[in-house]
């Protein structure tokens, strides 16, 4: 018998295999194709939105007539895919690596929301041109509410729901009927404290910036004129916007940043997006214009959040959002007609 020599004790250990690399995050903002799980999408997604940012641009420096009307749907058309495509690339780079939220910024989501709208309102007012001073102005607001509602919902749909970054329950569409009542009449139970906290502020920011906004939807004095605002601000538009702003957002950015931090967030994109086309006679009472309609709309706002995490339902928030609006339509219909 021998003993083993020393070359076979001094035999190497096996090599440990090296752990693989975690998938890189390319952002929007990363210019580069190398790497990217679709290319493609990126590539033709910010040159669409570029060439729709040029054309609208050029719209704004004043192209009159036929060719202006083309250049802005042209530049509607451009931005639509653009954000539409640049949404998807997000959604795949954020899914390879596993991010806790997989899918669209809600800021982009939002650029898409107002593109898109704006095309179709364009498409549907077109052909209604001929006709529009035989339409009730109250009719035509709910319409374009109508218009509006159906792009927050296909773009939701198409964005979130299809490629299965959110699932309707987890954007608060839960309850049976009984329940869904309960929450709607809960949430309505909170609009008389945010209408008087509302008007608090409204009078100290119309008293410091000497104007007053325009209503959205302003009073007609008739009796079918508050039942289609009604239809349009106390129904329809209170559930596109709980979809979209508490729904959506604030459920994405809920994943990233914590509670608080959504509820400020979803708050102050619900804040711009009512602000973004206020115009007045001159710039500095557009600015001051859209700085008071920007600080009335803040407590509705956090309440909204507040209550949409509060309950984990959007049924609250719609209850809320529906008396709110629907109780300040009836109240300037009122003082309209004398």
């Amino acid at each position: 018998m021998t003993e083993p020599s020393d070359r076979e004790d001094a035999s190497p250990a096996p090599r440990t295999p090296p752990e693989p690399l975690a998938p890189r995050y390319f952002s929007l903002t990363t210019f580069t194709i190398e790497g990217r799980r679709a290319p493609g999408l990126f590539v033709v997604g910010w040159l669409a939105t570029l060439v729709g940012i040029g054309l609208t641009a050029t719209v704004a420096l004043g192209v009159p007539g036929l060719p202006g009307l083309v250049l802005s749907l042209a530049s509607l058309l451009a931005l639509s895919v653009g954000l539409l495509l640049l949404a998807g690339s997000q959604t795949m780079e954020r899914r390879a690596v596993d991010a806790a939220y997989a899918g669209p910024s809600p800021l982009l989501v939002l650029l898409a929301v107002v593109a898109i709208s704006r095309l179709v309102g364009f498409l549907v007012g077109l052909p209604l041109l001929a006709v529009a001073d035989r339409i009730p102005v109250a009719l035509g607001d709910l319409v374009a509410v109508l218009v509006q509602g159906v792009v927050f919902l296909g773009v939701v749909r198409l964005l979130i729901v299809g490629p299965g970054v959110l699932r309707w329950s987890e954007m608060g569409w839960v309850g049976a009927r009984a329940q869904t009542l309960r929450a709607l009449l809960g949430g309505a139970v909170f609009a008389g404290p945010v209408i008087l906290v509302t008007s608090a502020v409204a009078f100290a920011a119309v008293s410091l910036a000497g104007v007053s906004p325009p209503s959205p939807l302003p009073p007609t004095g008739t009796l079918d004129g508050l039942v289609l605002h009604l239809a349009a601000g106390a129904v329809v538009a209170p559930a596109a916007e709980e979809l979209l702003f508490r729904g959506f957002a604030l459920t994405a950015w809920r994943r990233v940043v914590g509670v608080r931090g959504a509820i400020i967030r979803s708050s102050i994109v619900f804040v711009l997006a009512h602000v973004l086309f206020v115009s007045g006679d001159t710039f500095a009472e557009t600015v001051r214009v859209a700085l008071v309609a920007g600080l009335v709309r803040i407590p509705v706002a956090l309440a909204l959040g507040w209550l949409f995490v509060r309950t984990g339902s959007i049924w609250g928030p719609i209850g809320l959002h529906a008396a709110f609006n629907g109780i300040l339509i009836a109240i300037a219909e009122t003082a309209a007609r004398g």
